[in-house]
């Protein structure tokens, strides 16, 4: 039995769910389906490593939008279902379940799967990525009762992880590859400040290590480092990235590889059909236009808009191409970091306040023009800063590290 939207949206994460509030918004009348592998409505992922698991956030707080919402604007949701095959010839989509379904336009934003660990024991049940509801979900139900946890990967998931663990009392080791914490999207200021954050909660962070294998039967129960030491883990969280889930596209023909390659208006090099967020690779204006994945929840969301007005447009000139400003943020203990702009290929960095103080900024730049801020407790520079990044505004770098000044006079030279 076949069905047909006129469009159709795969994945129901925040890219997924913002396409289809944008058509609506758009005043699009067509019919419209989000195929989802979960079973659950469109909800916030940020959350699921930081409140959710620290139960801070219940769940009724992390959906997007309530059921009614959808119901509302004739959102359709084929959920518990997993789109395995495209066929941009005949315009239709193929679910594990062998379901076909027709679309118009075919929004792709699928997202991607946790990266696994490439070692014996890696898949053992207890060895797990943060990714979805039930992956957090794991999590909580681990720390009911296990006391020893092992986290791999030192980025942003694995150190609020590791947060929220170690405010539950748990003993926490956190194993990271390269030399320092962030190594991937921060500088050496943010990094030491965040590895001495960790230490002083408990944490035992250790750099520059490498996992041989996960150590146990039926369920993990150390991980076995390259040194031969084994350390205890009642459970192993695992943050080293993500898998895009792009398969099949790529076997339809989308140009691609690590991630499916789109254009300014998120168009793939398949005819209707469009990808957003962690899986489309794009040229960012931010990166001088090199083409890269952005994991965020505004690439999904502004990509979402602008594919979604691509779509309901009458004159397709008038829709602006994708150039917004890149944000994230990250919440650890009492920590509130923001990040605006993006910090790949800087060459210099600015300490803007004292950490030892816990609220201070790391302005980045890259032949004397700001292109990027990490803020920690520092919510005005984190405001102000924005319009040096979107201006690539050039500021001496000891005029960027006085306090004194705000970031705004700078705007304005």
């Amino acid at each position: 039995m076949k069905q047909d939207y006129d469009v159709v949206i795969v994945g129901g994460g925040h890219g997924g769910a913002q396409a289809a509030i944008a058509l609506r918004q758009a005043s699009y009348a067509g019919s419209i389906a989000i195929i989802s592998d979960e079973r659950e409505l469109p909800y916030e992922r940020p959350p699921l490593s930081k409140e959710y698991f620290s139960g801070d956030k219940p769940w009724d707080r992390m959906l997007i939008r309530p059921a009614a919402f959808w119901e509302e604007r004739a959102v359709v949701f084929l959920l518990g279902q997993r789109v395995v095959a495209v066929d941009a010839a005949a315009h239709s989509v193929t679910t594990k379940s062998g379901a076909r379904i027709g679309y118009g336009k075919l929004i792709w934003a699928a997202g991607g799967t946790p990266r696994r660990l490439a070692v014996p024991g890696g898949d053992l049940p207890n060895v797990q990525g943060v990714r979805t509801r039930a992956d957090a979900d794991a999590m909580i139900a681990a720390a009911a009762t296990g006391q020893h946890f092992v986290i791999i990967g030192g980025g942003y998931i694995g150190l609020e992880a590791a947060a929220v663990l170690a405010k539950m009392g748990k003993q926490v080791v956190l194993l990271e590859a390269l030399p320092r914490v962030l190594a991937r999207v921060a500088g050496e200021a943010l990094s030491h400040f965040y590895e001495a954050e960790h230490r002083a909660h408990g944490v035992d962070v250790r750099l520059g290590v490498t996992v041989a294998a996960i150590e146990g039967d039926a369920r993990a129960a150390g991980v076995r480092l390259a040194s031969g030491e084994v350390i205890p883990a009642d459970h192993v969280i695992v943050g080293i990235g993500i898998v895009p889930a792009v398969e099949p596209l790529l076997a339809a023909g989308a140009k691609g590889g690590n991630g499916v390659s789109v254009d300014g208006h998120c168009q793939t090099s398949l005819p209707d059909i469009y990808a957003i967020g962690d899986c489309a690779a794009h040229a960012n204006a931010f990166a001088d236009d090199a083409v890269i994945r952005l994991e965020s929840v505004q690439n999904a969301s502004d990509m979402a808009n602008v594919a979604a007005k691509h779509i309901a447009a009458e004159d397709k000139a008038t829709v602006a191409p994708y150039a917004a400003v890149p944000w994230f943020w990250s919440n650890q203990y009492d920590l509130k970091l923001q990040t605006v702009g993006l910090a790949t290929g800087y060459d210099d960095a600015v300490v803007r306040g004292d950490p030892a103080a816990r609220s201070f900024s790391v302005i980045y730049l890259k032949a004397g023009r700001v292109i990027a801020l990490d803020c920690v407790n520092a919510i005005k520079d984190y405001v102000q800063g924005r319009g040096l990044v979107t201006a690539s505004a050039v500021v001496a770098p000891e005029r960027l590290s006085d306090g004194a000044v705000p970031l705004k006079e700078m705007l304005m030279g």
